[in-house]
């Protein structure tokens, strides 16, 4: 057999692993995780900050700096979700667009929101919408203690391993699907199967049936970033906001829920 075969069959395997692999683990992928990547690839960041935290100066511009996407900022600047997309698709809203002041405003910025019309797909700006709600801060629960359990959760750093929002985390080496878990899909429904389940991995940071499955705890033990046991850190009033929490955005409810922009 020609040696250019075998190297035909080695580009194919090459380029067919990640899609292999997807497939076979059911790996997640959710809406903001590819806003985030859309982000990345726009050019986002190098403006708005890393992960949209803000603060990169823009001289001549109201507040000496471009704003971020976090911390409740996009209240500021758009009146409802659709405006947010505005901004993306036209650089502004067109009530903006349409006020001399506003447009003298940005002639004296040193630096100005792009326009993405023509670049980006439809898909690509409704991934991007995704991501820049669940990091906006302003998706806010109605009942009280599931508001107590988003606050716990922004404190206790869990967006951090999890996702915005627990969208999806990073890169866990070693780990079954090679990333941290989030807590929208069938990630989550496999890892927890009742209530009593998540208040464990909270608590204690493991699950009793993941621990004594051999092949779970290859993995669990073989990964690099663990799930930390909080047992030591909150109490039950505490432990069953954050369940709630949790539960809350898994069900998945609030994703139709407009942005609170306090208007």
């Amino acid at each position: 057999m020609p040696v250019w075969f075998f190297a035909f069959l080695i580009a194919v395997a090459v380029l067919a692993y990640p899609a292999a692999r997807r497939l076979v683990l059911r790996v997640e992928i959710t809406a903001p995780q590819r806003g985030y990547a859309v982000a990345v690839r726009a050019g986002c960041f190098d403006c708005h900050g890393p992960d949209g935290a803000g603060g990169v100066a823009n001289p001549g511009s109201k507040d000496g700096e471009v704003p971020g996407f976090t911390g409740g900022t996009l209240m500021m600047f758009v009146k409802s979700d659709a405006e947010l997309r505005e901004y993306i698709v036209d650089g502004a809203p067109a009530r903006k667009r349409n006020d001399p002041r506003y447009r003298q405003a940005m002639a004296r910025q040193l630096l100005a929101m792009p326009a993405y019309r023509g670049y980006l797909g439809s898909a690509e700006i409704d991934d991007l919408l995704a991501y820049l709600r669940v990091v906006s801060g302003l998706i806010v629960p109605a009942d009280a203690v599931v508001a107590r359990g988003q606050e716990l959760a922004l404190a206790l750093n869990c967006f951090h391993c999890h996702g915005p929002m627990g969208a999806g985390g990073g890169a866990n080496p070693g780990s079954f699907k090679g990333y941290v878990p989030g807590w929208w899909g069938d990630d989550f429904r496999d890892l927890v199967r009742d209530d009593d389940e998540l208040r464990a991995w909270i608590r204690d940071g493991t699950l009793p049936r993941l621990r004594e499955h051999p092949i779970a705890r290859y993995f669990i033990e073989g990964q690099r970033v663990y799930m930390p046991a909080y047992k030591d850190f909150i109490g039950d009033t505490d432990l069953d906001a954050l369940v709630r929490y949790v539960n809350w955005v898994h069900a998945g409810d609030w994703r139709d829920q407009p942005l609170d922009l306090g208007h």
